[in-house]
């Protein structure tokens, strides 16, 4: 089975909710950058990053029909508000402007990270280290014990970041088409403290 029938799986399946007015505080260089749950009125914004992070990630590693392929499938407008509706979505937000996006859901005893972008603008603030944190602190406040997550082959950013915060890889897989492997990593989160 590969990484997107299981998320279109996860997709259908998952009907976990977040409250939204949960937020994590800034830390040391990302200003007042807030993250919290999304809200139906960050849609537009959470498609502005998925657009504008996908073109510069994918197309050099994968082409861009692969890029018109994923903003097809996960990042449409159905899509987006289906997760934000279930409250897998987290946003970072700089003012008004969305400039992170997390999503995730739940299988078995672990969560699934399926998305996290950040506008490469706000790169290295660690916005994305508290996109990640929020979802780590879901997971264990929800009693789950790893998180697992999928990046291309190539994508070096993705696996320096991972890397950096715990993450082991698992397994490969082949998608064929010529396409890049995915790389499935695993973070444990047995003895993680609750926020």
């Amino acid at each position: 089975m590969t990484a997107t029938n299981r998320e279109d799986e996860l997709e259908a399946a998952d009907v976990s909710t977040t409250p939204e007015h949960e937020t994590t505080p800034p830390t040391p260089g990302s200003q007042d950058v807030l993250v919290r749950g999304a809200v139906g009125d960050d849609l537009a914004g959470v498609l502005s990053v998925g657009h504008r992070t996908w073109l510069a990630t994918y197309e050099p590693i994968a082409g861009p029909e692969y890029v018109a392929m994923g903003l097809a499938k996960w990042w449409t407008s159905d899509v987006v508000t289906d997760s934000i509706r279930k409250g897998r979505t987290l946003v970072a937000v700089d003012g008004d402007e969305v400039v992170g996006v997390a999503t995730y859901g739940h299988q078995d005893d672990a969560v699934v990270l399926w998305k996290l972008y950040v506008l490469p603008g706000h790169h290295a603030k660690g916005i994305g280290s508290r996109l990640l944190d929020e979802v780590v602190r879901r997971a264990v406040e929800s009693d789950h014990r790893r998180i697992t997550l999928s990046y291309l082959e190539g994508n070096d950013q993705a696996a320096r970041f991972y890397g950096k915060h715990g993450f082991t890889e698992t397994h490969r897989e082949t998608p064929g088409s010529g396409l890049p492997e995915s790389v499935w990593m695993a973070r444990e989160l047995d003895g993680e403290e609750q926020a």
